[in-house]
């Protein structure tokens, strides 16, 4: 499920939220050699991670083919579309005709008598108008033209039977009842075939909105040079759900100035008129430090979990007490991370950074640390006040001041990673963990 799927389904789910509607999934799987379960199942569970619930059951557009069957029958019979028996070696060289003469295919079987049909397999074929303009309103980008000569034949039934995409997606809006259709603009072709079969069988045409690409930093088409593209790359390196919601929403429609909106704010201002029509750009900066905003505002017990899940993936497995240490830490330590994955737990022995162990070899350096551990030990009040008076006390005693002890001794407790003040560190990982990372400090040194 790529991201242009995802801010596509953000905003027919804002849109429908915003008046009132109903939001609604349909599963366009008429091509069944590429709809496999597997990847019906990453749709649904993109959604689900993105909070984007469908109001009612899907729909699966392969399970109608008998409704899509029957409203091809209909436009045969109003003289709306024809048999097309030309076999595949006659279409080709009709191919070859219409390229060489600039114009598009148009089977000899259009106009044909019907007594002359042959008994054979045959295709159906939208009769569209020859002459004149179709003229697609657009919501986003206004009034679209096509000339109708340019617009081929469309084939709504292949000759095995199966109804095609552009047929069964007409009759499917309908049936349901869709009354606004908001979908990428590369379907800004299909739009003009589809409002020449709305025509035909007299129905309400939809309200289309075609979207803008997403376009990489650089402005170039989005590809796998410029990242992640897929919803699930995304959860995988750390961005929560309301990050994905809240920057896909930006992505081509804005409220002002409003950079970080709830998504109640989100649905009582989205209004079709505010999609621009030009392609959004990702920008990696602006995700990372949205990310950050709900990163701090997310419960410590849900972010723990997520840091499980990122060490699960790493083949790591949290012993007794590990997530609950997780949780006491991440208060502290969320101000600068930008994702989930900063935030995973290094394990002891920590490997410290060069400079801190340049240091500590120092033998005034190292005589401090023992010393310091040794004081430590001996502090009854491991809270906040208890271990700030402690340091304090500690460096008055070896008259110093604490930016003597200080970096080393975070870079002793978080292994060189961005760690809070030390007295909230240390209160953190507890005692004994503290404890234990000062001596295994020290006896890298000894």
């Amino acid at each position: 499920m790529h991201i242009g799927t995802a801010r596509t389904a953000l905003f027919n789910w804002l849109y429908a939220r915003h008046t009132g509607g109903k939001f609604l999934l349909r599963v366009e799987d008429t091509d069944r050699e590429r709809s496999t379960e597997a990847a019906v199942q990453v749709i649904f569970d993109g959604l689900t991670w993105l909070g984007l619930e469908p109001d009612e059951p899907p729909v699966f557009q392969h399970a109608r083919a008998d409704r899509h069957r029957e409203a091809v029958a209909e436009l045969v019979a109003r003289g709306q579309a024809y048999r097309d028996y030309m076999l595949p070696e006659e279409l080709e060289a009709e191919r070859e005709r219409a390229r060489a003469e600039g114009r598009v295919v148009r089977s000899p079987w259009r106009d044909a008598d019907p007594a002359t049909w042959p008994d054979r397999p045959y295709a159906v074929r939208l009769k569209s108008p020859q002459d004149g303009d179709t003229v697609v309103a657009d919501a986003i980008k206004g009034d679209i033209r096509f000339q109708n000569t340019s617009l081929d034949d469309l084939i709504l039934l292949r000759s095995d039977g199966n109804p095609t995409y552009n047929l069964a997606v007409v009759v499917d809006d309908h049936d349901m009842g869709i009354t606004h259709v908001i979908r990428g603009d590369d379907h800004l072709n299909n739009a003009a075939r589809q409002m020449i079969i709305y025509q035909a069988l007299d129905w309400e045409v939809p309200v289309w909105a075609h979207l803008p690409m997403i376009h990489g930093p650089d402005g170039a088409k989005l590809s796998k040079r410029h990242g992640a593209q897929a919803l699930t790359e995304f959860d995988d390196m750390g961005y929560l759900p309301e990050t994905l919601r809240n920057y896909l929403a930006k992505l081509g429609w804005g409220h002002g100035d409003d950079e970080i909106f709830s998504d109640a704010q989100a649905i009582a201002w989205f209004d079709l008129i505010d999609v621009v029509s030009a392609p959004a750009r990702l920008d990696w900066a602006k995700l990372n430090h949205l990310n950050n905003h709900y990163i701090r505002l997310a419960e410590p017990a849900r972010l723990a979990l997520l840091v499980d899940d990122v060490l699960e993936d790493r083949g790591v497995s949290l012993k007794q007490g590990d997530l609950a240490l997780i949780e006491r830490t991440l208060p502290l330590a969320r101000d600068g991370a930008k994702t989930t994955p900063m935030f995973v737990l290094k394990t002891r022995p920590l490997e410290l950074p060069e400079k801190t162990r340049t240091q500590l070899a120092e033998p005034e350096m190292a005589g401090r640390f023992v010393r310091l551990r040794a004081a430590l030990g001996q502090v009854s009040d491991w809270s906040v006040p208890g271990l700030e008076g402690a340091l304090r006390g500690f460096a008055e005693a070896e008259g110093v001041g604490l930016g003597k002890i200080g970096p080393q001794l975070r870079a002793i407790l978080s292994g060189g990673a961005p760690a809070p003040d030390l007295a909230g560190a240390m209160t953190a990982l507890g005692r004994d963990e503290s404890l234990g990372r000062l001596d295994d400090a020290l006896s890298l040194v000894s």
